[in-house]
């Protein structure tokens, strides 16, 4: 929320959040039960011209630019573009190897890094350039990748999938889940 506030591109907005994790740290119990459970977050940043994947644990943290030239239906976070110093960031203390590239419950979703640079990739269903909202909301509903959580006490509490074109003209579309959970 600190980010929407104060940032107004994606860029300004990873710089929101990295600069309180840097101060404040992250942290407090996720239920309500005695037993604390802590987890650490994840958050994609986009805005009209650019998106990045920020990866967190503590007070450190890694982020990547997000970049669609990848070929039909996949986006890779970071990479080997000429501009690769532009595409990532990390806190100044993270330890040496550490990287957004990780493993995930999404489907189709990997992390490489054999070329040097570690990046992470997520495959969609279909082609670029045809990717819907609609495809968006049937992924983030797949309960059978983990990312619609409904099992061991823990619910997903909401989704949102956005349309932000690049044509500052046109408008941009937000959809939120009305329930805790995005299959209904």
């Amino acid at each position: 929320r600190l980010a929407l506030e104060r940032g107004s591109s994606a860029r300004e907005a990873l710089e929101v959040i990295t600069a309180l994790l840097e101060r404040h740290g992250q942290g407090g119990s996720c239920k309500e039960e005695p037993v604390p459970f802590v987890y650490h977050n994840s958050f994609l940043l986009a805005d009209r011209s650019e998106a990045w994947l920020l990866e967190t644990a503590g007070r450190y943290w890694a982020a990547q630019r997000i970049r669609g030239e990848r070929g039909p239906g996949v986006l890779g976070a970071g990479g080997d573009t000429e501009d690769g110093d532009r595409d990532r960031n990390t806190h100044p203390q993270l330890p040496k190897g550490c990287s957004c590239a990780g493993t995930s419950p999404v489907p189709g979703h990997r992390a490489r890094g054999g070329d040097g640079h570690p990046h992470t990739e997520v495959a969609l269903p279909v082609p670029a350039g045809h990717i819907t909202a609609e495809t968006l909301m049937s992924i983030l509903r797949d309960k059978a990748s983990g990312i619609c959580m409904d099992a061991g006490g823990f619910r997903t509490a909401g989704s949102m999938v956005s349309v932000l074109p690049r044509n500052p003209a046109l408008p941009c579309v937000h959809f939120f889940t009305a329930t805790p959970d995005p299959s209904r």
